[in-house]
């Protein structure tokens, strides 16, 4: 009895060792592999274990910011969305204290706070949308190629061109106005992200929403038809692909 107790606490020290020698780099690396294959709160919680281990992991930071702001915007109740938020937010401010020239960290944070807006008044949707603007600038500056730093600023410049009078009274009070913001120019940054990367399904969904806007309803229909034809790769893909079935079925 006492050998086989003597082997237990062997191998119980083994496990313990082998999870200890696990670097930072190791677990963001599963949590990379569940983001592939559609687990995502598996995945942020990898990336928060990496984060004990290197708080100062870039990678892990700005893929954990990245998740929360995804899964916060799954959340019914509110508060629980915005404590995601608020957590994404953190999380992209660390990843810029790590490295201020990151594009990704720019990325991260404009997310964070675009999400942080929905859940706000006049008041604070006014100053986070002022702040997405800017992040998605200077993430866009640092890497020309981000191509979901230019789908953020499509969906900024529609969403900023429908703004209430309440909100640009807000604006200009507060900031003297904010930047022109037009359907159009939405529409130049959806297809600057297509034409960088083809393959974002959601880009497709707003597009074809900002052409239909624009009563361009042809392109808004091919947008649409290329949609439904993507593979998925983001968990919220079904999701977002059942939309755009829906939304064409209506326009055909």
């Amino acid at each position: 009895m006492r050998s086989f107790s003597k082997y237990l606490w062997i191998g119980l020290l083994f496990v313990g060792s082998a999870l200890h020698a696990q670097t930072a780099s190791d677990i963001t690396a599963e949590g990379d592999q569940l983001v592939k294959s559609l687990k995502e709160e598996d995945a942020y919680k990898k990336y928060k274990d990496a984060l004990v281990i290197q708080p100062d992991n870039l990678h892990a930071l700005i893929q954990c910011s990245y998740m929360a702001s995804r899964i916060g915007n799954r959340q019914a109740d509110k508060n629980k969305a915005r404590e995601f938020f608020t957590e994404a937010q953190d999380l992209a401010g660390r990843a810029l204290k790590v490295d201020s020239t990151s594009s990704e960290a720019y990325l991260m944070m404009a997310i964070a706070e675009g999400r942080l807006a929905q859940t706000e008044g006049a008041r604070k949707k006014v100053e986070y949308g002022r702040d997405v603007k800017n992040y998605c600038d200077k993430a866009i500056k640092l890497d020309p190629g981000n191509y979901r730093a230019y789908h953020l600023l499509g969906v900024w410049n529609v969403e900023a061109a429908h703004m209430t009078g309440l909100e640009r009274t807000s604006a200009k009070v507060l900031y003297g106005g904010i930047p022109d913001a037009t359907v159009k120019e939405g529409l130049r940054c959806f297809e600057k992200c297509r034409s960088i990367y083809p393959g974002f399904l959601l880009n497709y969904l707003d597009m074809a929403k900002a052409y239909k806007e624009d009563d361009q309803n042809e392109k808004a229909l091919g947008a649409l038809q290329t949609l439904v034809r993507l593979p998925v790769q983001t968990e919220d893909d079904p999701a977002i692909k059942a939309e755009g079935r829906k939304m064409l079925d209506a326009m055909q």
